[in-house]
């Protein structure tokens, strides 16, 4: 099993930069896929960006692409969620999770696919 704990969420105004993170402790760190999923008062939780095992492979939804970046660290076994040229709409409960059935060189966007889950970090983005 493995437990994930966010952090690094906060107030934001729209166009500035946040950076969140997620610590794991359990397994092996680096046998799990990650991802960032977020989720706003009313909606669905969606997938923002994903990483490979090894960090080699990288995807983002459209919404944030080219504006966050995914980022890993096996040996402190943490995952990074950088977020740049924040949004109103980019405001949610930003979680992470561990895909463990994933193939080693991919990252699934299929929010039944990730096995564990942190407690989520409200990231807010005002004007």
């Amino acid at each position: 099993q493995v437990q994930l704990v966010e952090s690094g969420g906060g107030l934001v105004q729209a166009g500035g930069s946040l950076r969140v993170s997620c610590a794991a402790s359990g397994r092996t760190f680096s046998n799990y896929a990650m991802g960032w999923f977020r989720q706003a008062p009313g909606k669905e939780r969606e997938f923002v960006a994903g990483i490979s095992r090894s960090g080699g492979t990288t995807y983002y939804s459209d919404s944030v692409k080219g504006r966050f970046t995914i980022s890993r660290d096996n040996a402190k076994n943490t995952v990074y969620l950088q977020m740049n040229s924040l949004k109103l709409e980019d405001t949610a409960v930003y979680y992470c999770a561990a895909d463990q059935r994933t193939l080693k060189f991919a990252v699934t966007t299929n929010v039944d696919v990730y096995d564990y889950w942190g407690q989520g970090t409200q990231v807010t983005v005002s004007s």
